[in-house]
């Protein structure tokens, strides 16, 4: 029943945001029209955490080798959080042009079959 995902980044400055995973992280991508950039992504999986309050999600890419990431990102000028080791993956967040931030990891967790 469930073909997919559509994830909606939101973002002060959409066209640079949209060039930065278009030409730095090289995502395949159509243009729908007028620019409208729709990005592929690889295979996804979804996680459903406790919190006190519903409405709040979140977006992190995984790699096979963030601190490769890392490096490749400092050689385009783009910056990283410092690495962080919380057991179940290692974690970095890349800013975007526009601002925001989104979580990059290398998963050490059990990674399900995609669907």
């Amino acid at each position: 029943m469930i073909v997919g995902a559509h994830v909606v980044l939101s973002s002060t400055n959409a066209d640079a945001d949209r060039a930065f995973l278009r030409d730095v992280l090289g995502l395949p991508h159509v243009d729908v029209g007028g620019g409208w950039l729709i990005f592929g992504l690889p295979p996804a999986e979804v996680a459903v955490h406790p919190a006190e309050h519903d409405g709040r999600h979140e977006l992190y890419l995984m790699c096979d080798d963030v601190q490769a990431f890392t490096a490749d990102m400092a050689r385009r000028q783009v910056p990283c959080s410092p690495l962080q080791n919380l057991g179940w993956g290692v974690l970095t967040s890349v800013t975007l042009p526009g601002g925001g931030k989104v979580g990059v990891y290398q998963p050490r967790h059990a990674r399900p079959p995609a669907g």
